[in-house]
């Protein structure tokens, strides 16, 4: 089958950094499913896994933690899918990636792809949509409760994929006032159009801008990009108790700062269930087929901003050039080979 591999951590400049490679065909566990992968979205974790993870001498390496396409089998265990059915899903870490034609994964982290949407346009989805629920619902335990709140929600980077996605779901499915940051014109617009209530530069002290808007303090914080150079005025605009999640891999916090407000902080990471094959990953099928009826029903939309054409190393190139610029506004997607 075609698929796009890494033999070694190169640039992603160097012609070899990703290439067009043939592999045979997956074979797969008795929950698995095998999906003719359709359409991609590419996301930062490939970019760190690229760049920081080197497969062994000889080996390629598939990257991909985004898929649309179309159940062709099933495991001996499988029973949430049939063959046709088309699907969506983000996948595991630990697992060959879907940047390939035919992709083996788990069908208790797989959805049911939202009838309205096409696959490039549902490919963008699943994996910022699982971080910024399980973000906002799981860790933050945020009250899926529409009427407001009174209390203040700050998304940090919300012009990226899961702050596209988490703007979405505070203001469609909580009662809490959502502030997001964007530091250009045509990201803070973005940010706006997705349904936050206000937006502030964060390339400006966070604290100075809240103040800016008549926001004093926040309750919660999802900070998703520079954590390290914002934390101190994280710190400073959070409320006394308030919680802070992030999804970033900053080199070092002074977390001593929180003592003083008794402020809590929590970590996201969305490959938890599948790469711990924790007890409740069966909740990942689920919040993907709730988030197919929210996707049908209008409530949130897909958050494609670049098409970037057929799945293929030219093409990916292009597009883990665009992420590492730190310039990306929502998702890109590629489709077909």
């Amino acid at each position: 089958m075609k698929a796009v591999a890494y033999y070694q951590s190169l640039p992603i400049s160097h012609p070899e950094a990703l290439q067009d490679v043939q592999l045979p065909e997956p074979a797969i566990g008795e929950h698995d499913l095998l999906v003719e992968v359709k359409a991609i979205s590419v996301n930062p974790v490939d970019v760190k896994v690229r760049a920081n993870m080197a497969p062994e001498a000889g080996q390629a390496r598939v990257l991909g933690w985004d898929a649309a396409g179309v159940v062709r089998a099933v495991g001996a265990k499988a029973s949430l899918f049939q063959p046709g059915d088309r699907v969506w899903y983000a996948g595991a870490l630990q697992r060959p990636g879907a940047n390939s034609e035919l992709h083996a994964v788990d069908e208790r982290i797989v959805g049911h792809m939202p009838d309205s949407l096409d696959f490039e346009t549902a490919a963008a989805l699943p994996l910022t949509a699982i971080t910024a629920w399980e973000l906002l619902f799981d860790r933050l335990q945020v009250l899926a409760n529409q009427q407001p709140s009174g209390k203040k929600l700050l998304v940090v980077g919300a012009a990226g994929g899961v702050g596209s996605i988490l703007v979405q779901l505070a203001r469609q499915l909580t009662g809490l006032t959502v502030i997001g940051t964007a530091s250009r014109p045509e990201t803070q617009a973005w940010v706006k159009e997705l349904g936050a209530h206000h937006v502030i530069d964060h390339s400006q002290p966070l604290s100075r801008e809240l103040k800016r808007i008549g926001v004093d303090q926040v309750d919660y914080v999802a900070s998703l990009n520079q954590t390290d150079q914002h934390f101190g005025e994280i710190v400073e605009s959070l409320a006394p108790q308030g919680k802070l999640a992030l999804i970033d891999d900053p080199a070092a916090l002074d977390v001593a700062q929180l003592k003083r407000k008794s402020l809590s902080l929590h970590w996201e990471f969305m490959y938890t269930r599948s790469m711990f094959a924790t007890d409740d990953q069966i909740e990942q099928h689920k919040l993907l087929t709730e988030l197919a009826r929210l996707v049908d029903a209008g409530i949130v939309k897909s958050t494609v901003a670049e098409r970037f054409g057929a799945i293929n190393a030219a093409n990916l190139k292009r597009a883990h050039a665009l992420l590492e610029s730190n310039a990306a506004k929502g998702k890109i997607v590629l489709a077909g080979f």
